[in-house]
């Protein structure tokens, strides 16, 4: 039974052993993340100095469902600009909101600034 949407900052808390990262690898089975997400964690891991096919394989070792990006949760992603641009929210955390919008799903975040978002969607922040 699938229980949360990741957000990048979550995966990643996990990838690197952050606080919070007992939290995501107890929920990694049971989640979504994003496939801009996933691109996301792969470039973090890069931006990190980690070979890019060494991060490409870390990310394809998550044990959690990728849902692609199509044209409705890009619009939806989109959408979620006005709303969340003075927070300073990049286009992958408004892809993980709108996933988590369209499935009623709560998010796992590192990003303790959601907790202060408005938009009806569950936020969990992980430290």
């Amino acid at each position: 039974m699938t229980e949360f949407v990741l957000d990048s900052s979550a995966v990643l808390a996990r990838l690197f052993r952050e606080p919070g990262a007992e939290t995501v690898e107890a929920a990694l089975e049971r989640s979504l993340l994003s496939a801009v997400n996933f691109a996301e964690v792969i470039s973090k891991l890069i931006d990190k100095g980690i070979d890019p096919d060494d991060a490409r394989d870390t990310a394809f070792q998550l044990r959690c469902e990728i849902v692609p990006a199509d044209q409705e949760r890009a619009a939806a992603a989109g959408l979620l600009h006005a709303r969340t641009r003075r927070k300073g929210l990049s286009i992958g955390d408004r892809f993980c909101l709108a996933l988590a919008n369209e499935t009623g799903l709560p998010t796992l975040t590192a990003d303790r600034v959601w907790k202060d978002l408005d938009l009806g969607i569950g936020v969990d922040v992980i430290r």
